[in-house]
């Protein structure tokens, strides 16, 4: 390779927990690559994502710069990514490295209205845009409900190989809630299809430039559907049913209790009897638990087989990050999902980011946000005069002590927290939520403190950080 600056591999997991790996504690499944990965990494305990929504927080990730800066705030309005924005891939590619990408964008919103259970429809226009991103090679798996829905790379090998109808018949299938096994060899999960992807993809690299290639898994995101060859890689004994309090919602100004009593808009709740997910089973939980599991022990190993990849074909002259756009309720509040989530159990990502030629492990708590990726890869690219972003290299944050403050937001959606106290407001046509947390108090975030007159100093405070936050980028 004649450009000897460090190529940049960036792993992303949908929906994502932290705690379902074991560098973070987890001990209902095995992720032994991963956590070789963190054994020679920063490992962040407080990585936040800037939106609980799959859209906002990819652009966000994408471009450096909060939805709220980048236009692309909502996964169903039409505010898809702007091309002419500088994102990670046409900023890299114009420093000389060549951009790639294996797996998911969704960087504009699908066309849900459109999608038919009796066929899978044409997707060129979705794949001509994200190309049009700056990407030179793209390897498209947009998700696995929009494979289905939509002829991705993915559902077009799928369908030669002769699996796609049966994956289309088990996605539509209503009965199922969203949780089933995955019907086809493991091979073709789409998790396998996108590590099996990246992994040949980097062995066979040989430009005479250092690669960005951003490898994208859909999974664990719904619908919970892990092969069951997987299944024997989960504790049962361990896996419990997450924690909820029967009565946290008998509130009615609690953001999520009409997704509990029925009518709410967690994606959980759409596929619940009645709507409700109260009226989810103790088997139903624990069988969509066992699933996001298992999906995440497949995911580790398809990581495993990527980095041995990486490591044969680039040594130690690499920068290596994975991370989650978001996290998953997995039955905590007896909720799953992500919509209109400002708990921790969606907010708070992992982050694993190893430098070239690192060796060590360092563990920090220091707030660190998504949006600090592209300024991490610039830099670590020796990009010269950086486009600006909201972000900051995360060596250089941790030196810091990390954001004062960190933010998500979306469509009147917004959240700010200072790593202990947290609020939390909705303005939609469902209704005006205010929230404010104390996670030291509460750790579970049971509990509602907003108007407790015992808070008001401090909710006072973080909604003059919320609205400095919004009125420092209208200024010229």
């Amino acid at each position: 390779m004649n450009d000897h600056r460090p190529s940049i591999i960036l792993i992303t997991a949908d929906q994502l927990r932290k705690d379902a790996l074991g560098c973070y504690g987890n001990q209902i499944v095995d992720t032994p690559n991963l956590d070789r990965l963190a054994a020679s990494s920063m490992q962040f305990d407080s990585a936040y994502t800037a939106s609980p929504r799959c859209l906002p927080s990819r652009c966000a990730l994408a471009t450096g710069q909060f939805p709220h800066n980048n236009g692309a705030y909502s996964n169903f309005r039409d505010c898809q990514l702007d091309p002419q924005i500088p994102n990670l891939y046409n900023t890299l590619h114009a420093a000389g490295y060549l951009s790639a990408h294996i797996g998911k964008c969704h960087y504009a919103p699908v066309p849900y209205g459109e999608t038919r259970a009796d066929q899978t429809l044409p997707y060129q226009d979705f794949r001509d845009y994200y190309v049009s991103l700056g990407m030179d090679y793209l390897a498209l798996q947009d998700d696995k409900q929009v494979s289905v829905w939509f002829r991705d790379d993915y559902a077009d090998e799928l369908d030669r190989a002769g699996h796609l109808e049966a994956y289309r018949a088990a996605v539509w299938n209503r009965d199922t809630r969203k949780v089933f096994d995955f019907p086809g060899p493991a091979a073709w999960h789409p998790d396998s299809w996108v590590g099996r992807k990246a992994a040949e993809y980097v062995s066979d690299y040989g430009e005479g430039k250092p690669l960005f290639l951003w490898v994208s898994f859909s999974g664990p995101h719904f619908p919970f559907d892990a092969p069951t060859a997987y299944y024997n890689r989960v504790d049962m004994e361990r896996l419990g049913l997450g924690h909820y309090q029967p009565d946290e919602f008998d509130e009615e100004d609690k953001i999520h209790a009409a997704s509990y009593h029925g009518g709410g808009r967690i994606e959980g709740c759409g596929s619940a009897p009645d709507r409700a997910c109260k009226n989810y089973t103790d088997d139903y939980w624990r069988d969509l638990r066992r699933n996001y599991f298992a999906n995440v022990a497949l995911i580790d190993d398809q990581v495993g087989d990527l980095l041995v990849a990486v490591q044969e074909r680039f040594g130690d002259n690499v920068l290596v990050i994975f991370t989650a756009d978001h996290g998953e309720m997995l039955g905590n509040h007896r909720l799953w999902g992500k919509h209109n989530c400002g708990y921790e159990d969606v907010l708070n990502v992992p982050l694993l980011v190893r430098y070239p030629n690192q060796r060590q492990h360092q563990r920090t708590d220091a707030k660190v946000m998504l949006t600090d990726i592209m300024a991490t890869c610039l830099k670590t690219a020796e990009v010269a005069d950086p486009p600006p972003t909201d972000g900051v290299d995360f060596g250089e944050l941790v030196a810091q002590g990390g954001h004062p403050y960190v933010f998500a937001e979306g469509d009147g959606f917004l959240t700010v927290s200072d790593g202990r106290h947290k609020l939390v407001r909705v303005v939609q046509e469902i209704g005006v939520f205010t929230e404010f947390h104390d996670l030291a108090a509460d750790p579970q975030e049971i509990h509602n403190f907003a108007g407790d007159p015992s808070y008001a100093a401090q909710q006072t405070q973080i909604q003059t950080v919320a609205l400095d936050f919004l009125i420092r980028d209208l200024l010229p």
